[in-house]
């Protein structure tokens, strides 16, 4: 691990290597928080909050694509029971030839 200066603004270079293995660009940002009484821990903070939100789940299946996968196979299953339901069942009209004839 490289080691840097602080300037006498308390300011410190991360070097390139670093920057680019954690995505970090110019004019980025970056959270400093204080892991425990000697370790400080620089961590980037993504530009879109949204894209951030959605790389928690990148490797893993959409839960979108999911969802819908299983609202088409609700369907599905929901118009294969009507049209069962349909077959057999009969119209007041029909009901009444039936009794006539």
């Amino acid at each position: 691990m490289p080691v840097v200066k602080t300037s006498a603004k308390g300011q410190v270079v991360i070097p390139a290597g670093l920057r680019e293995r954690i995505g970090l660009r110019p004019g980025g940002k970056v959270l400093v928080t204080l892991a425990d009484a000697r370790k400080v821990v620089i961590e980037p903070v993504p530009e879109d909050p949204i894209e951030a939100a959605c790389g928690m789940l990148r490797g893993g299946p959409s839960l979108t694509q999911a969802l819908l996968k299983e609202r088409r196979e609700d369907d599905a299953r929901a118009e294969k029971k009507c049209a069962g339901f349909l077959r057999h069942a009969r119209l007041p009209q029909q009901r009444a030839r039936v009794r006539k004839g």
